[in-house]
C-alpha cells in the first residue's frame, strides 16, 4: 500500500480510470486555488497537493504524460518519466510543457498527468577492468538504419 498526505483540501488521491490500468491520474491542485494558463512553448511546475507519506522501500513512483493531453493539445510531461522516490517527503509535482500553439488553461481538478508505481531493483555497482565484447559493439544512435 501506498500512503498519500493531503498537503491542501482539495487534493485529491492518484485515480485509476479502468480496474486493470496501471497509470492512475494525478490532479491539479494549486496553492492559491486559481487556474494556470501556460502560453506556447512555456513550461510551469504544478502541484498536486499531495505528499508521499509512505512507500514500500522497493518501489518508486513513475510521473508520465497523459496521452489525451498530449496528442488533442500538446502538453507533455517534460522530464518523463519523472521520478519520486520512496524516501522523498515533499509535494508531488508535475512538469508540464505546452508545445502546442495555443494558450491552454490548467483548471484545478485538472488531470494533468499519470503517476505509475513501478517496481525497483538496486544491484551493487562496481569497476571491471574486463572487456565485455558483444556483437552490437558500440553501435547506437540508429546504428542499425530506419
Amino acid at each position: 500500500m501506498m500512503l498519500f498526505r493531503k498537503l491542501r483540501p482539495d487534493a485529491r488521491l492518484p485515480h485509476r480510470s479502468h480496474e486493470n490500468d496501471t497509470g492512475a491520474d494525478l490532479y491539479f491542485c494549486p496553492e492559491d486555488g486559481l487556474p494556470v494558463t501556460l502560453a506556447p512553448g512555456e513550461t510551469r511546475v504544478l502541484g498536486t497537493g499531495l505528499e508521499l507519506a509512505f512507500a514500500p522501500d522497493h518501489y518508486d513512483i513513475q510521473i508520465r504524460p497523459r496521452s489525451g493531453l498530449a496528442a488533442k493539445h500538446g502538453l507533455t510531461v517534460l522530464n518523463t518519466p519523472g521520478t519520486v522516490d520512496p524516501g522523498y517527503r515533499g509535494e508531488i509535482k508535475v512538469i508540464l510543457s505546452n508545445f502546442s500553439n495555443e494558450p491552454f488553461t490548467v483548471e484545478p481538478g485538472t488531470r494533468i498527468a499519470q503517476l505509475v508505481v513501478n517496481f525497483v531493483y538496486r544491484p551493487p555497482f562496481s569497476f571491471t577492468e574486463e572487456e565485455n565484447e558483444t556483437t552490437r559493439g558500440e553501435g547506437g544512435f540508429g546504428s542499425t538504419g530506419l
